[in-house]
């Protein structure tokens, strides 16, 4: 399979710059996939659209403002914390450096007057495990960090807080699980009403997110591993609402890859924490999922290759199609599509 294959082309113009105010006021494509139907409505018709019944499973891992600027002018972006049961500190994490060439084993480099760092290890492909050395790291992270915005996004502010979802919880994340962007108080309470169920996982994502498929054929791209936690009364819960024919839809990729990561072949959920490189693209058979809650993703990406694998490559690319020439606002900032 190409990867060229899950190509096409995009203005500018209808790249999202900023997310649609309020969040729930962005329009929403929904495709049938038992009829073929392609409707339109905006994103707080949502409730309305769904059947009662229905099971929404949302990522509720919550963005860090994972990039720090050095006191001599670079850039270390954090991607991951390294497991702490391997490390005897908690304060490690692997980093991305701009202007980091020379950035080599045993350097030291400060943010702040008490918060610095130590590159402990240079990794293939140019990560460095860094030790970071403070008081309080979490408090400051908070104050010299800044928000990981994807570079389409142009914004020059320190801290986006549209860059998170209303409901984020667990902190770990250098990129939103942009599907969730779009929910409000008023949708949950929407969804209560009409007895659609919510159910909230955790996958933190990390540097697979920004990582663009190089490789021609897409059978040979590797994912980047990231870490997840379904817990068990959630994974009981979903096994009870599926063996009752209700349908399961992920919010989102990283909803999506959890769930299909713990289920059996029996099609049970095993409740489990860990790591999931999981890859999805045409071929794959869901072993779980009904059906997908999503934004318009990049081209080439792991992403829209994920959801073709949900309803076809041709397919996918028609609807996008069908996307640019209603004028959707595609990428992380940008509308919402209901594949069910």
């Amino acid at each position: 399979m190409k990867t060229c294959d899950f190509n096409y082309h995009l203005p500018k113009e209808l790249i999202a710059q900023h997310p649609a105010n309020p969040r729930d006021s962005s329009r929403l494509l929904i495709f049938e996939k038992r009829t073929g139907k392609v409707d339109h409505k905006i994103f707080r018709e949502l409730p309305e659209v769904l059947q009662a019944g229905d099971v929404l499973v949302l990522n509720e891992s919550k963005v860090i403002p994972a990039r720090l600027q050095t006191q001599d002018g670079r850039e270390v972006f954090l991607t991951r914390r390294v497991d702490s049961s391997s490390c005897r500190e908690v304060n490690v994490w692997r980093c991305l450096v701009r202007g980091g060439k020379y950035f080599r084993a045993g350097d030291d480099f400060k943010i702040g007057e008490c918060f610095s760092g130590e590159v402990l290890k240079v990794l293939e492909g140019g990560e460095r495990v860094v030790r970071f050395h403070s008081q309080n790291f979490e408090k400051d992270l908070q104050r010299f960090g800044a928000s990981p915005l994807p570079p389409y996004i142009h914004q020059s502010q320190k801290k986006v807080p549209q860059y998170q979802t209303t409901f984020a919880k667990r902190d770990g994340s250098v990129a939103a699980p942009t599907a969730g962007l779009h929910f409000t108080p008023r949708i949950f309470k929407k969804l209560l009403e009409k007895q659609i169920t919510v159910e909230k996982i955790t996958l933190h994502v990390g540097l697979g997110t920004f990582a663009p498929v190089k490789t021609e054929t897409v059978e040979n791209h590797k994912m980047h591993s990231e870490f997840f936690i379904l817990p068990q009364e959630t994974a009981e819960r979903l096994n009870k609402a599926k063996q009752a024919g209700q349908r399961i839809i992920a919010v989102g990729s990283t909803s999506c890859r959890v769930l299909e990561s713990c289920a059996s072949k029996t099609g049970n959920l095993i409740p489990q924490s860990g790591e999931t490189s999981i890859f999805m693209y045409p071929g794959y058979e869901f072993e779980f999922i009904s059906g997908m809650l999503t934004n318009f993703h990049l081209p080439k990406s792991t992403l829209i290759m994920l959801v073709a694998a949900l309803v076809g490559r041709e397919k996918i690319i028609e609807l996008y199609e069908i996307a640019k020439q209603k004028n959707y606002r595609f990428y992380s900032f940008g509308d919402a599509m209901l594949l069910v």
